[in-house]
C-alpha cells in the first residue's frame, strides 16, 4: 500500500481509534492523526495494518475549551501586634 498526506485511513488492529488523516510520511513511519484525538507514528513494517478508509468517516478530533479559572477568595490580612 502506498500511504501518501491526506489519505484517510483505519488501523485494524484499534478500530476504537477511528479513522485517521496521515499527517506526515518518511521513510520509516508515518504519523497519523486519528478521529480520538491522538496523534500516532505507524512503522513502515506495520502498514500492512491499515486499510484505506472514506473521507466521510473522518471526524476531526474536537478541541478541548481552555479551562477556566476561578478566582479564589482574597486572603485576610495578619493582625500586625
Amino acid at each position: 500500500m502506498i500511504i501518501k498526506v491526506g489519505s484517510f485511513l483505519s488501523h485494524a488492529g484499534a478500530m476504537e481509534w477511528g479513522t485517521g488523516k496521515v499527517l506526515e510520511v518518511s521513510k520509516a513511519m508515518a504519523t497519523i492523526g486519528f478521529s480520538d484525538g491522538k496523534s500516532r507514528k505507524i512503522a513502515a513494517t506495520h502498514y500492512s495494518s491499515l486499510q484505506m478508509s472514506d473521507a466521510a468517516s473522518y471526524s476531526p478530533p474536537v478541541k478541548a475549551a481552555p479551562a477556566v479559572k476561578t478566582a479564589s477568595a482574597p486572603r485576610k490580612a495578619k493582625k500586625k501586634i
